[in-house]
């Protein structure tokens, strides 16, 4: 199973974004959407699950929650914002969330894979305006019987 990850959009959704999801089956949003027009359009690439992150107003927390967790390919995924640990880290993060065999995360902007003991905490990095002078960036994920491959992708 191919899973996108997607960050910090903060109400821009780069064309780019549709090329490296082609063929995703679920899309996984990390929170400071920006806008809920940016989850109608990527719902149209696959299914999405999406936080909130600490930018995020009104309108987008009524329709997403602060963290989620779902099951795919037999493996517990978490996705949080991260704002609430501060800058968020992989240590802490797992501390967090025992059960979770991945943790996907954004706040920093920062692109990063952790692998910890067989779990794998992920910031895609953040797919809206630049910042920081971080190139913007997503994250693609492969779950099969092999393992959980993780590939930063710069957009």
């Amino acid at each position: 199973m191919r899973i996108g990850l997607i960050s910090d959009t903060h109400g821009v959704l780069r064309p780019e974004v549709f090329d490296r999801f082609a063929g995703v089956e679920r899309i996984l949003h990390a929170g400071d959407i920006g806008s809920p027009d940016i989850l109608v359009e990527l719902e149209v690439i696959a299914p999405v699950t999406a936080v909130y992150g600490n930018t995020d107003g009104f309108d987008i927390r009524a329709r997403v929650p602060e963290s989620a967790r779902i099951e795919c390919e037999g493996r517990t995924i978490v996705v949080v914002h991260g704002d609430q640990f501060g800058s968020p880290t992989a240590p802490v993060l797992l501390a967090a969330y025992p059960a979770a065999d991945l943790i996907v995360y954004g706040h920093t902007h920062r692109p990063r894979v952790d692998r910890v003991g067989g779990r794998v905490v992920v910031n895609p990095g953040a797919a809206g305006p630049r910042r920081f002078d971080l190139r913007p960036s997503v994250g693609i994920v492969t779950l099969d019987e092999s393992g959980v491959e993780v590939e930063i992708v710069e957009l």
